[in-house]
């Protein structure tokens, strides 16, 4: 008779050296333990600052939350799925339709937004709880690679003209904005361990110092103003902010769930390869923990999480996967988010620059998309899978927006619903005769089906 498992696994301490592995149930010593929970933090520094910047919300309360988000995911997956959960991009597109952001300052219509991620969060949240009681296969089914890559493509390719709108008012703002790039892009190429995984953390520190020695010391642009700064506090609770429910803004975000499943489906794919252990099992879990952290991020004036390929990186150059790690980065993002000086050292980056950073983001997240369909040998001569990726790709990036009654489903909630549902009509025949081929061949040489 099998024995229950255990919420929690048999924490124990990492005998050898960092040379070796550290595994999922393996803990360190306090010191190294806060050295890399450090590391895992300021690695999502990317996640948590940039993208609540670029939806208009308070990256404070965003990387407080953030810290809160991965303690309890840390709980609800019982330690068992290595994760820091920070602001999903995702989002982006999504909110910014509903909100009418224009991407500069504060979201004045942040409540609604707020009020269509609790809904997305706990829609994601219940296909976790589905998940824990029928495994992933159906997901795999509804969303195969073709599907995922476009949607995660169109996500990048929605988000352009915004982007490239935003620093396009002055010629100043403009070249910024490719400075920006440039250092970003130096960061990724000519770098190497950890300085590549901040790249957008240094890229956009670079181009800071440049910004800053052109207009404050050269005069040629607005110069930072830095008294925010200085009247500051220290520590400080960041400011809360009550949700609105919209049917018009749940309709644009709650989508999102589906492109959350998608995405975090592949990372924790790529995190049982690296640990070499199934995590199969707990991906239920995981999505559930993710749509709950979500829904509270959202109920307080937070972002929607996720969790993030940059930790991924890490732990592949670590080869720690100790899970303990991630509770102390979770902390350390809780410190920072009580500090309203840091907050308002955050708010002195100029437009130009953010602009510039999005550039680079929105461009990799497309990108990504691609290397989902290079990754899984995507056959581009059915005319199926062509019809899938051609219609949804050009719907997203032309923001055609699909109305049902009074309700807007926005670029990226239509081209998503459009390659999903494509996929399932038009991959059904081919299925059928995949099928009828197989059964002949098993009959002809009474092999049976494994």
């Amino acid at each position: 008779m099998r024995t229950k498992e255990s919420w929690f696994p048999k924490f124990k301490p990492h005998t050898g050296n960092l040379e070796t592995p550290v595994q999922i149930d393996e803990y360190l010593p306090p010191g190294k333990s806060i050295v890399l929970g450090l590391q895992h933090a300021f690695a999502m520094f990317g996640a948590t600052v940039l993208a609540p910047l670029l939806m208009g919300f308070d990256p404070n309360l965003t990387i407080f939350i953030t810290g809160i988000g991965t303690i309890l995911f840390f709980l609800i997956t019982g330690g068992r799925m290595p994760s820091y959960l920070g602001s999903s991009f995702a989002f982006i597109g999504a909110v910014a339709a509903a909100t009418g952001y224009a991407g500069v300052g504060s979201n004045p219509n942040l409540a609604v937004a707020l009020g269509g991620t609790i809904i997305c969060g706990l829609i994601y949240a219940c296909i976790g709880l589905i998940v824990m009681k029928t495994g992933t296969a159906w997901i795999e089914k509804l969303m195969p690679p073709v599907v995922t890559g476009a949607i995660v493509m169109i996500i990048g390719l929605n988000l352009a003209p915004v982007t490239i709108k935003s620093v396009s008012t002055n010629s100043f703002d403009t070249w910024m904005a490719v400075i920006t790039i440039l250092c970003i892009s130096a960061v990724a190429v000519f770098t190497r361990g950890m300085i590549r995984r901040l790249l957008l953390l240094i890229g956009l520190i670079s181009a800071y110092f440049i910004y800053f020695l052109l207009t404050n010391i050269l005069g040629l642009g607005k110069p930072i103003d830095f008294n925010a700064i200085s009247q500051a506090a220290w520590f400080g609770l960041p400011t809360f902010h009550s949700p609105v429910f919209n049917a018009k803004a749940i309709l644009l975000i709650a989508p999102v769930a589906l492109i959350l499943v998608a995405e975090n489906l592949g990372h924790f794919k790529a995190v049982s390869a690296m640990t070499e252990r199934n995590l199969s099992p707990y991906m239920g879990r995981a999505f559930f923990a993710d749509g709950i952290c979500t829904s509270l991020s959202a109920s307080v004036g937070g972002t929607g999480m996720t969790t993030y390929a940059e930790n991924i990186g890490v732990m592949a150059v670590t080869k720690v996967y100790s899970t303990t790690i991630f509770v102390v980065a979770g902390l350390f993002a809780i410190l920072l988010g009580l500090s309203p000086k840091f907050g308002a050292i955050i708010s002195t980056i100029p437009v130009a620059l953010l602009g510039g950073a999005s550039i680079v983001v929105f461009g990799l997240i497309t990108v990504a998309g691609a290397k989902i369909w290079i990754d899984n040998k995507i056959d581009f001569t059915k005319n199926s899978t062509l019809i899938i990726a051609a219609v949804s790709l050009i719907m997203g990036a032309g923001n055609l927006s699909l109305h049902i009654g009074p309700f807007d489903l926005g670029g990226i909630g239509t081209a998503t619903l459009a390659a999903i549902v494509l996929n399932l009509l038009l991959n059904r025949t081919e299925k059928s005769e995949n099928q009828s081929i197989e059964k002949s061949v098993e009959s002809l040489n009474s092999v049976p089906h494994l």
